[in-house]
């Protein structure tokens, strides 16, 4: 996997800056070790504090990993939202849509594993926050391809299906993007926004 660039405007909202320093080493280490094999000890070797200081700020790993989970999923559900344009026919939502979630994953392809594939250690009740999170981002797309059935421009047998299939393929993205490979984030989102075009049975006029 290449090397994702340091972004701190996702964490824009973690104060104070310590704070925001042990968010980012924990995103570095989970993604690379895996939740369950990393230590709080690893976060804060990291971030350049001690184990004691980490505590300050959050009282457990878990909490760590709720943080960045509940930030992460929000910031792509907004960025799915916004790049729906008002009073724009389904086929053009769909696409901005799809286009905007698949460059989040890109751009940001280290903090999506985390944020998407770590689910499983979070606690019962950060779990169920996280799942009504996720289930929000899957009405925003399936109502769009609702709005496509309806009007005729999509052909879609199985909405419920398409709309899991559409979203996987989005959110994969963030496991395999080499930020050293041949295609931008700009143009993964393009491939995909055509893609899923197809998958709906859109034909363009």
């Amino acid at each position: 996997m290449g090397a994702e660039p340091k972004r701190t405007e996702e964490w824009a909202d973690v104060t104070p800056d310590a704070a925001r320093r042990l968010v980012t080493a924990a995103v570095a280490a989970f993604a690379e070790r895996g939740y369950h094999a990393t230590t709080t000890r690893d976060i804060a070797g990291r971030a350049g504090m001690s184990p004691a200081a980490l505590y300050i700020h959050y009282r457990t790993k878990e909490d760590l990993l709720y943080r960045i989970s509940a930030i992460g999923h929000r910031l792509a559900l907004d960025l799915l939202r916004g790049a729906q344009r008002p009073g724009s026919d389904p086929a053009t939502r769909l696409a901005d849509a799809v286009r905007a979630f698949v460059r989040w994953h890109a751009e940001h392809h280290t903090t999506a594993r985390v944020v998407q594939y770590e689910l499983g250690a979070l606690g019962e009740e950060h779990y169920a926050e996280i799942v009504g999170l996720r289930r929000e981002t899957d009405a925003a797309i399936r109502g769009v391809i609702e709005d496509g059935v309806a009007s005729g421009d999509f052909a879609v047998p199985d909405v419920t299906g398409t709309t899991l299939a559409v979203l996987s393929l989005c959110i994969d993205v963030a496991r395999w993007f080499n930020a050293e490979g041949k295609r931008t984030p700009d143009e993964v989102g393009d491939l995909y926004a055509d893609l899923v075009l197809r998958m709906v049975g859109h034909r363009a006029p």
